[in-house]
């Protein structure tokens, strides 16, 4: 189980979510897909933590299962607020978690789905307040004002609806509607991905400023390595359900211990460069195994893959090497990292 530290807003500790698929001409087959398999770190107040990893890798259910979007399987989520209370988010019921909802919100990644095509924007950012009950109306009308020159939007935009907006400024609505009430923690589920280059940018800058002016924790999932390093003060790198790297994101892109973080940042475009995606053209994530994992899941891509990898599932544990810090979940790890004794 990860330490909680007196720095520690969220400590997550063998977290599983598992989803159960029935199959076949009456429904008379069923598999598991272990989405989340025993999922363990921190956050800490006022970090960012990127979380990247291939499109079915499980973090965006991670996300979920965070706020019990989805219920989780098993594990423990802690919740250290900064009003000193520590709460089990995994053992509450829907009923019982609800206060804590305004603490803990979410950005989602399509800024359309996310909004109600038939209410205004201003109906859109007030439901917050009304259901926490905050506030006479013309004090919710203030907020709304503040909301809305903070994400860089007019007070004219109460009046309108969702698809009057671009998919940035919708976006911005979505995000001033998350941190309406002020939370602690922010969770952004691909809250860039749908939007153009310049436009993600400006969204990134938003939320920096946003994360400086509130003093929130911030879950980034992406699965795009170069935009998760600008946002991120630690990044952790997922893969069919499980954590395979976390580090610095500095370091961590510099110098990754992990041959699967090797393989996203070798994917990643750069001018002047030739494309190495080699490594990831071997295969896709694929379906999460149906039984207990018993080798090294990356092992059939790996390309520093041994007969141990295929016998022995590694653990995250610690890596010695010269670029910080490091937990890598490797049995031969990249060159210039061994496992800490």
């Amino acid at each position: 189980m990860p330490d909680q530290s007196p720095e520690a807003l969220l400590t997550v500790s063998d977290l599983k979510l598992h989803f159960t698929q029935r199959y076949g001409v009456f429904k008379q087959h069923r598999s598991v897909i272990r989405a989340v398999d025993g999922v363990s770190f921190t956050l800490n107040r006022g970090e960012t933590l990127g979380l990247v990893g291939e499109s079915g890798c499980g973090k965006s259910s991670l996300g979920k299962a965070l706020l019990k979007l989805h219920n989780p399987t098993a594990g423990d989520i802690l919740f250290s607020g900064n009003d000193g209370s520590r709460q089990n988010i995994a053992e509450l019921s829907q009923a019982e978690l609800r206060p804590l909802r305004a603490r803990l919100q979410m950005v989602f990644q399509d800024p359309y789905e996310s909004l109600n095509p038939r209410h205004t924007i201003e109906t859109i950012l007030e439901e917050p307040f009304i259901v926490h009950g905050y506030g006479a109306r013309h004090e919710r009308r203030q907020k709304l004002d503040a909301l809305l020159e903070l994400v860089g939007l007019g007070q004219d935009a109460l009046n309108k609806y969702p698809h009057e907006f671009s998919g940035g400024q919708r976006q911005r609505i979505g995000i001033a509607r998350a941190i309406a009430l002020e939370p602690e923690l922010l969770i952004c589920d691909e809250a860039v991905s749908a939007l153009d280059v310049s436009v993600q940018a400006q969204i990134i800058n938003l939320l920096l400023k946003i994360q400086q002016q509130m003093g929130l924790a911030m879950l980034f999932i992406s699965h795009d390595l170069s935009v998760v390093r600008h946002i991120s003060d630690r990044i952790a790198v997922m893969y069919k359900g499980k954590l395979v790297e976390q580090g610095s994101a500095q370091a961590l892109c510099d110098k990754p211990a992990h041959p699967y973080t090797r393989a996203l940042l070798n994917s990643v475009p750069q001018l002047g460069h030739d494309w190495m995606a080699a490594d990831l053209a071997r295969g896709e994530v694929g379906a999460v195994e149906t039984s207990i994992q018993t080798a090294c899941a990356f092992a059939p891509r790996c390309p520093r893959a041994q007969a141990l990898c295929r016998e022995q599932e590694p653990e995250l544990i610690g890596m010695s090497g010269d670029s910080g810090q490091r937990f890598a979940a490797c049995h031969f790890p990249e060159p210039g990292f061994s496992a800490s004794t």
